[in-house]
């Protein structure tokens, strides 16, 4: 059964996991901004998804352009979850793991880090 949970406490536990990320890569953070959406239209069961150039893959042509984002869906990391300790979990893996790829660290690396 899918943890009820609105969408203000959601973007609170999305806050507090950007929180959670070290200084050095918080100050490293450039052009982008994360985002809450109910769900991807066109992959409904995904967590997370980053839209944007990575920071290895920028080179001295980039500017100009509007931030990267950072989507966190809320209903289906709400519907995987039994309780909200753990959506506090996923949200902070996703959070992680979209990150990761901001800063250039593909699927398979993150899964091996633990932020699968």
């Amino acid at each position: 059964m899918p943890v009820e949970m609105g969408r203000e406490r959601f973007e609170e536990l999305v806050s507090e996991a950007l929180d959670e990320v070290p200084p050095e890569f918080a100050k490293a953070m450039d052009n982008v901004v994360v985002l809450v959406e109910e769900f991807n239209d066109e992959a409904p069961d995904i967590l997370g998804l980053y839209h944007g150039i990575a920071l290895t893959e920028r080179t001295s042509s980039y500017g100009g352009v509007l931030p990267d984002r950072i989507s966190i869906y809320r209903q289906p990391i709400l519907a995987m979850c039994e309780d909200e300790d753990e959506v506090v979990e996923e949200v902070l893996i996703t959070v992680v793991h979209e990150l990761g790829h901001h800063f250039g660290i593909d699927d398979a690396r993150l899964h091996e880090l633990g932020w699968g």
